[in-house]
Order: structure tokens, then sequence, then C-alpha cells
């Protein structure tokens, strides 16, 4: 049991603003501002929480909020918090994940240090970019043999371990929310993450996949500097 409890809730709360925010006077935007800024401020000591921007990267979304609690009742005051502030009136979520950590099934016989897959906490790093996306298998995948679909893994871990610039963090949601997974990569390098996804296409593993869409590419920076994108 004290194991389990070690075990992290996480969620992507993906934020959309509207453009009448855009139109208010600076002042009216400046105090919105400061004052989401501030529940992020507040609820610091009681997640871990980290701020991504999207603006110029996708159309229906301007910025991430990366949320890790042991304790899941603490994101419905959080998200009332946000939502009650000047710019929060503006906002909506478009997109919003939860999930949480358990141990992979497929990664006992690799015994790599820090092995993903055998954390039970999430501990994000500071890589500038972090891309996250939903991930279903389809139902097929769970009637093949448990040796069938660990032979299949073992190839797909070792795709993984030929790019080290690329850190996985994977959450489950099983029961939780319509998806599977989550899955976050955090890398400084985009290009190696678009490597890294190409090849895994070719993987046999990959043929199981129903659905790992939406894709998101989020750029890592500090509070203020995110919310003075949205203008």
């Amino acid at each position: 049991m004290a194991q389990q409890m070690r075990r992290q809730f996480v969620k992507f709360n993906f934020f959309k603003i509207d453009p009448a925010w855009r139109r208010l006077p600076a002042g009216e935007r400046e105090a919105g501002k400061r004052a989401f800024q501030g529940v992020l401020e507040r609820y610091a000591d009681r997640m871990i929480l980290r701020t991504y921007s999207l603006v110029g990267i996708r159309g229906d979304c301007d910025f991430m909020l990366w949320t890790i609690s042991e304790d899941l009742d603490v994101f419905p005051p959080f998200m009332a918090e946000l939502l009650a502030t000047g710019l929060g009136n503006y906002a909506s979520l478009p997109y919003s994940y939860l999930s949480q950590t358990r141990r992979s099934m497929y990664v006992d016989k690799h015994r790599h240090e820090g092995q993903e897959g055998t954390r039970l906490t999430v501990t994000p790093g500071k890589a500038k970019y972090l891309f996250v996306y939903p991930f279903v298998k389809t139902r097929a995948w769970y009637a093949l043999p448990k040796e069938r679909r660990q032979a299949m893994m073992d190839v797909h871990i070792k795709v993984g371990h030929e790019f080290p610039s690329v850190k996985l963090n994977t959450t489950y949601s099983y029961g939780l929310d319509d998806q599977e997974f989550v899955l976050a990569f955090e890398s400084d390098h985009p290009s190696d993450f678009l490597d890294l996804v190409m090849v895994l296409r070719e993987t046999e593993a990959s043929a199981y996949t129903e659905r790992d869409t939406p894709i998101f590419t989020c750029i890592a920076m500090p509070p203020g500097e995110m919310l003075d994108l949205v203008g």
C-alpha cells in the first residue's frame, strides 16, 4: 500500500484564449494575467507545475499547464481559481488529459539506470520542448500472448535507447480518461524526436496503434513570459 501511495496523478491542461481578450484595455489585461499567475504561484507548493507556450505552434490552443500531484483532489480548486481570474474568464480548455503513474510490465528485463517505466513518479527535466499526445492501443494488441507483446516492446524500447536526447514519460489513463496512455517526451532537439517517431513507425508494435493524435509541441517558459504571449 505504501508503494501505491507514491503514485502520482498527472494532468495536461491546454488553454485557448478568446480573441476578444486582446481587444481589452491594456490595464485590464495586465490585471487578469497577474491574477492568473498569482494562482499558479499559490499552488506551486502543492503540486509539480510546469508552464509551456503553444502560441504560433498550434491554432487551437495557446498554452499548456503540466501538473503532477499525489492528490487528485487538488486539481478541481486549482482550475476553478484559474478560471475565476480576469484571464480565465476568456479561457477554454479544448484539450485536457488525466493520467496516473505506474510501473510498466515490459521493462523488467531492461536494467538501464533510470529506465523509464520502472519509475512510479514523474520528475520533469529542464528540456526546452515537450511533445505530448494521448495514445490508444487496438484491442487486438491485448489479445496477443504476453510473450509476443514483450518481444515487440523489446524492439520498441531498444529504439528509444538509440535517442538518448529524448526523455519519455509514460502515464496511464485506463478507467480515468478516454485514452489509455498519455505520452510526454522531453528534449532540447525537436529533430531528434521527429527521427525517433519515424523509426518507431517502422516497428511491428506500431501496427497495433489505434490513436496517437492530437500531438502537441510545447515550448517551456516561465509563467510570465507564457502569459505575455497571449496578449
